[in-house]
């Protein structure tokens, strides 16, 4: 696993411009998950405040993509509960938890590298009556309005991006930063409200990187995006988290602002050893 440490990177994270002490978007609850005899995820709980970037840190193998997995309904987990925005979610599949406006990201990208840029981007916005042939029989005006506002929508993200020349070019002929930065375009086509990102920073170069955090600070300031996040690389986490969430051996062993968690004990114990002595 790629850990990239990103140079000249400010000592701390830009202030928020909303209000990160308000209520949480997302609550976990005593969750578990088994395979077999091995506990990947083993009664964790915590919350994530609307509006915040949050880190969820811990070492391989401490059930952090395993908690992502369960919490977005990629996998079903053994017990606990999980709510968003209100609801529970708890074993809900996939496509229903992204039509409530939580979507992520993932360790190794998930595009569909042979289609067009374009294409992926588009087929990932919701709401489109063309998507069925009733839609185009009886609803083909509206279909057509809908058409042109996704591709204007998805040709926007691609700008802001840094993607707009590739629009064409084929998924699978795009560098891996690329790819990753895609992926979160393509997220933001369902105006979510909660984005989880499995590892943002690996593998990605690190001007890439740089243009992913920034992205990701001016979605929250801007547009009141809440974001979870998992990284192993700590400067990005002091630099860029409101909040830290620490995994060991599958539960939560802390949480709290970065420096808080950074001196905590039971965390240096467990993760990050002497590098913080």
């Amino acid at each position: 696993m790629t850990e990239q440490a990103v140079p000249g990177e400010p000592d701390r994270a830009p202030e928020p411009a909303g209000d990160v002490d308000g209520e949480a978007i997302l609550a976990v609850r005593d969750v578990a998950k088994h395979f077999g005899g091995i506990h990947a995820v083993d009664g964790a709980s915590f919350e994530v405040r609307r509006g915040s970037i949050t880190a969820l840190i811990g070492p391989n193998g401490a059930g952090k993509t395993t908690l992502f997995n369960i919490v977005t309904g990629f996998q079903r987990g053994d017990r606990g509960e999980v709510i968003y925005d209100g609801a529970s979610i708890f074993r809900r599949p996939p496509h229903v938890i992204a039509r409530r406006r939580m979507v992520r990201t993932f360790q190794i990208t998930k595009a569909l590298a042979a289609m067009p840029v374009i294409d992926n981007m588009t087929l990932a916005a919701p709401d489109q009556p063309g998507e069925k042939l009733t839609g185009l029989i009886f609803r083909a005006p509206a279909a057509r309005r809908r058409e042109k506002e996704v591709h204007e929508r998805a040709h926007e993200l691609l700008d802001v991006f840094g993607l707009r020349e590739k629009a064409d070019d084929y998924a699978g002929t795009l560098s891996g930063g690329q790819r990753k930065l895609l992926e979160l375009a393509r997220a933001l086509m369902v105006e979510p409200r909660l984005v989880l990102l499995d590892e943002p920073m690996a593998g990605v170069n690190p001007s890439l990187g740089r243009k992913l955090l920034d992205h990701m600070h001016t979605l929250r300031d801007r547009d009141g995006v809440t974001f979870l996040f998992i990284e192993h690389d700590m400067d990005v986490v002091m630099a860029h988290s409101d909040e830290v969430i620490v995994m060991a051996q599958g539960a939560t062993i802390a949480s709290g602002p970065p420096e808080e968690v950074r001196n905590d004990r039971a965390v240096i114990d467990a993760y990050l050893g002497a590098s913080v002595a």
